[in-house]
């Protein structure tokens, strides 16, 4: 006799779901998950059906990785580490934690991964406190005008390009036209001054962090430094943390009232490697093969730089962000957007450079959008002019070129004048300048017309020494005051003619 037989679906695959839960009552696909595809730094996991986004999960062999996908079949996550250690079928656990990185004063001194491991082989970091990578920036309520200055002890920029305290200035340039040498300056030249600094290195070769670091420590700024390095031989998810987690570190600092520093080299950089790991995870490319939030993927990292209310603490944070260019092309896709970011920029000249000039930087082209509020008074006395000076100095010396039998006295003057200044802009590598010495200088570049320009640097040099051993007084006063009243002015003039009666120039 036939039996009449109706399939139910429901029922099988209520019946098959009860199955599983009762073979494997011990895995919630809620809390675990398992490794379906893994390659190229990204791992494809089944389950974690709720984990969070930017939250930490943990892998076999204590390989961690971050969920940044969250699909309806599928949890994309990023890997850190050893990512041959992770092989499809492997289990994944949820945190619970939203990645974070250890902060605190421990920090200082040390050279750390974008985990906040450090690598400096000087054992354990010894803090219990930590802070989210992604932070909320702070609200304009949160905030104050950026009004303090922020000395960065080179002429060129403090008298033309002034930064001040919780400001975004962009440095950007072509490859070796010395970005970093602009960001190590700024910090050693931070030395007794309380601002704590955090030096970003994304991308770059392990041999040329090193180097920054043994200069940090040959100049005794290593001990308020943080450097957070991510190689180019490390994976891309890492490369794109490091900056957020240096944020956060100088967040940190920000937060208790006080001051910090922070140097992103270089955030060119950052976007490749989060190019890399968007076309990993499959999300849709864009203008130049970049993810469609590359734009915000800068922003919210920059806007956590702030001058914060007095109510909030009045503490600082700085970012001077670093963007490589090719060829002084400064319209491509990343640039722009940073160049829109940030509070201005100091734009560098492969020309300038070769020619000489160093720092780099073109004056005219260059510019701060807070402007001299970010200068002290005494810096602001002597630089009035000097943007004008350079600028009319360039223009006369493109017809100059050809030839100077043909011009007048008054342009041969500025010529002359103006040759003096950019002789007197040029500085050293790590070797910024205090306040007074800054000063001392640039009156000086306005008195020496008579003088060979061969022996400007000379000049300078020897005259520094001579205000430090017989003009201490007039020089602490200015240091102190961090102005330049009419007295001082003259007594300063006076000083400089002084040495100058008695300085011996070249043949």
């Amino acid at each position: 006799m036939a039996t009449n037989l109706q399939i139910r679906p429901d029922e099988i695959s209520a019946l098959l779901k009860q199955q599983i839960l009762d073979s494997k009552s011990d895995l919630d696909v809620y809390e675990s998950g398992t490794v379906q595809q893994v390659g190229d730094g990204v791992a494809r996991v089944q389950g974690l059906a709720n984990v969070q986004t930017s939250e930490l999960v943990e892998f076999p062999n204590g390989v961690m990785g971050m969920a940044l996908n969250l699909e309806a079949d599928n949890v994309g996550c990023v890997l850190f580490g050893d990512t041959t250690l992770v092989g499809e079928g492997d289990e994944v656990k949820r945190t619970q934690r939203i990645a974070e990185v250890p902060v605190g004063e421990e920090l200082l001194g040390r050279v750390v991964n974008p985990l906040g491991i450090p690598i400096d082989g000087k054992g354990p970091i010894n803090t219990t406190q930590t802070l989210p990578i992604e932070r909320k920036a702070p609200g304009v309520i949160d905030r104050q005008p950026v009004k303090e200055s922020l000395m960065t002890g080179l002429k060129v920029i403090d008298a033309t390009v002034p930064i001040g305290r919780g400001q975004r200035e962009l440095i950007i340039g072509d490859r070796q036209t010395g970005k970093t040498a602009i960001g190590v300056d700024a910090i050693i030249n931070q030395k007794n001054s309380g601002v704590k600094c955090i030096y970003v290195a994304v991308g770059q070769k392990a041999s040329t962090v090193a180097k920054v670091v043994a200069e940090l420590e040959a100049n005794g700024a290593l001990e308020y430094t943080i450097v957070v390095s991510a190689t180019a031989s490390d994976s891309a998810p890492m490369q794109f943390l490091a900056p957020y987690a240096g944020c956060s570190m100088g967040e940190y600092f920000r937060d208790k009232g006080e001051h910090a520093l922070i140097i992103y080299d270089d955030l060119s950089k950052q976007a490749w490697a989060y190019r890399e790991m968007s076309l990993v995870l499959r999300r849709p490319p864009g203008r130049e093969a970049y993810p469609g939030d590359v734009f915000y993927l800068h922003s919210r990292l920059l806007e956590r730089a702030a001058k914060m209310s007095n109510e909030k603490g009045a503490g600082s944070l700085t970012a001077l962000p670093v963007i490589e260019i090719l060829e002084g092309d400064v319209s491509t896709f990343v640039p722009t957007n940073v160049i829109s970011i940030t509070d201005g920029q100091i734009l560098l000249k492969p020309e300038l450079f070769y020619a000489g000039q160093r720092p780099a930087m073109d004056v005219g082209a260059s510019v701060s959008r807070v402007g001299s509020s970010a200068q002290t008074k005494a810096m602001k006395a002597v630089s009035k002019t000097i943007k004008g000076d350079i600028s009319r100095y360039n223009e006369v010396k493109a017809f100059a070129q050809f030839g100077t039998e043909g011009l007048d006295a008054s342009t041969r003057n500025l010529l002359n004048q103006g040759e003096k200044l950019m002789e007197m802009l040029k500085q050293g590598q790590y070797t910024p300048m205090t306040l007074e010495e800054q000063v001392v200088s640039l009156v000086a570049s306005t008195l020496i017309e008579d003088l060979p320009t061969d022996d400007t640097r000379r000049f300078e040099q020897e005259l520094l020494a001579h205000m430090r051993d017989s003009q201490g007084e007039l020089m602490a006063e200015i240091r102190e005051s961090q102005d330049l009243s009419d007295d001082n002015a003259e007594k300063l003039k006076g000083a400089i003619e002084t040495f100058k009666s008695g300085f011996r120039a070249s043949a």
